[in-house]
């Protein structure tokens, strides 16, 4: 076995020293916000929260979690999200798997349409008129539909599906499977790093989304999560909130970003390890090649 020499040492040991300050200087905000969630108020306009709680207070989990319209809310954002992500996942796969054949007629005219829309949008007013003229408001197409496709996840997926080889799909023409057919027994089978990569792109993308939701959506039963939180922090900083006394409402402004922040990422950070391990592969092999 070959030592390595002085230099590659050397190389390590900075080398791992610099990526062990990046972890830290990623991961101190967040516990940061974790923290003066849980912290008081007296001490968060201090600025004596750093690491670790002081005055332990959990006065605006209680006045959230105690709202039923937050629950309500909650599920609408873990529903809006499953059924975007299961649209956008299909409509993706099936434009980039058309997308990755190199013989096929118009695939320059295809991909054009699509990088086309990376650069020129219709434009806010048009776009809401066009979803309420298709009658979408108030219903969780409004989100899903609009936002179906990333172009950026559309390219990358594409690519990934060119690297596949050939063979594999001309041998499955040969026994008799279906366009179809072979997407779904063949290449996506051999694609779940790509697919778990997506999944989490999209995902992440429509849960914290707010904007279309607070555009085309006019009950408070129907809004997600995002729109509740945002409300919340409006109330609170304005000195709206009727359900709180006053000091209910100071503790309630002092750290409602920050619960805020918590309650958003929380569902994704749970998620995200078990899909982390097809992440690096997932981009990395769907990379647009030079």
């Amino acid at each position: 076995m070959v030592r390595p020499s002085r230099s590659h040492r050397v190389f390590q040991r900075v080398n791992g020293l610099i990526l062990t300050l990046v972890v830290l200087v990623t991961l101190y905000p967040f516990v940061n916000i974790l923290a003066r969630s849980f912290s008081g108020e007296r001490q968060i306009r201090a600025g004596e929260v750093t690491l670790l709680p002081k005055g332990f207070n959990l006065t605006t989990y209680e006045i959230v979690f105690q709202d039923s319209m937050f629950w309500r809310n909650y599920g609408n954002t873990v529903l809006y999200t499953v059924v975007a992500t299961a649209v956008a996942m299909v409509l993706t796969t099936c434009y980039a798997y058309v997308l990755s054949k190199k013989n096929l007629k118009g695939r320059g005219a295809l991909i054009g349409v699509a990088v086309f829309t990376m650069f020129f949008t219709g434009g806010l007013i048009p776009n809401y008129i066009l979803v309420t003229s298709l009658g979408l408001k108030n219903s969780v197409w409004a989100i899903a539909l609009p936002n179906a496709i990333s172009v950026f996840n559309l390219l990358v997926m594409k690519a990934f599906f060119e690297n596949l080889p050939t063979e594999l799909e001309e041998a499955a023409q040969i026994d008799g499977l279906s366009t179809y057919g072979t997407l779904l027994r063949i290449v996506l089978p051999l694609s779940k790093a790509v697919v778990a990569t997506m999944v989490l792109f999209y995902s992440v993308s429509f849960w914290n989304s707010w904007f279309s939701a607070f555009l085309y959506m006019d009950r408070t039963d129907l809004m997600p999560v995002t729109v509740y939180l945002r409300n919340l922090i409006q109330g609170a900083t304005g000195g709206g909130n009727a359900g709180a006394g006053a000091e209910q409402l100071s503790q309630v402004g002092a750290n409602i970003q920050s619960v805020t922040i918590v309650l958003t990422a929380l569902p994704i950070l749970c998620v995200y390890p078990f899909v982390q391990r097809y992440f690096v592969s997932g981009v990395m092999l769907g990379a647009v090649k030079g």
